[in-house]
């Protein structure tokens, strides 16, 4: 099941391999497309795709997240180390929102689903602890355009299936509607959005952030886009280098092919490593609004076919507490406690170890999270502060 995850919003912006040069697609084949396999995966918050699968002989089931804004595959320092593998150092560099490192990789190794092996792969090694922690799950490692591109990728959102069909001719199912994004490796789709302007422009297709939309800085204030009285809130992000602030507010109207979204949750960020590379995009639009869809992914024809699912008509997610929780070596932690927020209000600190929330002492970072995704509802939060059990309760905000 969702596990109600259309509720959440992370703030989680997936490193991306830095390439400047278009990648020249293969001739597209005339034979029909057929299907190979049929997937099952899980969702996160904010309609995370975790999709299961094994590295090379090792017999260990591992995580991926399934995310069009990585423009290769990748693997975690931890897990490669659990294996006892030693990559090979690079010149390559990977771009986060909170940083630029250098990348060592795995070269020409493989990965399996139940169903499909996918050889000759160069993975490349980050460090996931920080989605680890987010998450409340082990991450592994991310699928991006390596595995994607040589497919047409199915997203069924509805039977939580991916099925992974032979690149050749197809016929789109009637009700939806063809986007023609620009692919160069990460695929970047034209986008109308309104609230005291009307822009369009370019956005990261990015089914790898657990967020709506995000807006670098310079694109909102040199578009003039937010209105002047719109109120922002404080939030924190994670991603590649570290956490970085961010600010949430909501929008008018965001525009995706013929679909309308009113009151759209947005974060706007100091993007100081141009991760969205602006001026040629104004940010990214993530999978809290195309979980929304069934998405057919047909990178060698330059294709993306969305229909609303019954996901569509489903609220976004305007809570703010301003609390963000971690699991941490098996204990769920506060983390940044936003200033003015009714958790600072209410005496939170970070580093205070959730035990309970609303009489839930499961210990379950995603039940806790959902937890505090009820605006205007009241919630109380037990916690142990240097080995003292204290209670504290406050009211979540709605951003609306």
């Amino acid at each position: 099941m969702y596990k109600k995850v259309q509720y959440g919003v992370l703030f989680i912006l997936i490193a991306m391999l830095s390439a400047t040069s278009v990648v020249a697609q293969e001739e597209f084949i005339d034979s029909p497309s057929r299907d190979l396999v049929n997937i099952p995966f899980e969702q996160l918050i904010g309609g995370i795709i975790i999709l299961h699968a094994k590295f090379a002989d090792f017999p260990d089931t591992l995580n991926f997240i399934l995310d069009t804004g990585s423009s290769g595959i990748s693997l975690d320092s931890t897990t490669i180390k659990y294996f006892g593998l030693v990559p090979t150092p690079s010149e390559r560099s990977i771009r986060g929102i909170a940083g630029i490192r250098k990348v060592s990789f795995l070269y020409n190794q493989s990965l399996h689903f139940k169903g499909l092996s996918v050889d000759s792969l160069n993975f490349h090694i980050n460090d996931y602890s920080i989605l680890t922690a987010v998450y409340g799950e082990k991450i592994d490692g991310i699928i991006g355009f390596a595995v994607l591109s040589r497919y047409i990728v199915k997203l069924d959102y509805d039977k939580m299936l991916v099925t992974f069909s032979t690149n050749g001719t197809i016929r789109y199912p009637r009700g939806g509607y063809l986007l023609r994004p620009s692919f160069n490796q990460l695929v970047t789709q034209p986008l109308r959005v309104k609230d005291n302007a009307t822009i369009n422009s370019r956005f990261l297709f990015d089914l790898g952030a657990g967020l709506c939309m995000l807006f670098s800085k310079e694109f909102a204030e040199d578009s003039s886009l937010l209105h002047k009285k719109r109120k922002k809130w404080v939030k924190q992000g994670e991603g590649l280098g570290g956490k970085i602030d961010m600010e949430l507010t909501v929008i008018k109207e965001v525009k995706v092919g013929p679909y309308k979204f009113r009151k759209v949750p947005v974060f706007v960020f100091d993007d100081e490593y141009n991760v969205t590379s602006y001026p040629y995009m104004g940010g990214l639009i993530g999978n809290d609004i195309m979980r929304r869809f069934n998405v057919i992914m047909n990178y060698q024809k330059g294709d993306i076919y969305i229909s609303p699912n019954r996901h569509f008509t489903e609220s976004f997610d305007y809570s703010y507490s301003g609390v963000e929780l971690y699991l941490i070596d098996g204990v769920i932690v506060a983390g940044d406690i936003a200033k003015g927020s009714p958790a600072e209000a209410a005496g939170l600190q970070e580093g205070d170890q959730v035990i309970g929330i609303n009489k839930n002492f499961s210990l379950n970072l995603n039940q806790y999270k959902i937890a505090l995704q009820t605006p205007n509802e009241k919630v109380k939060v037990v916690f142990r502060r240097n080995g003292v059990i204290m209670e504290v309760d406050f009211k979540v905000l709605s951003i609306i």
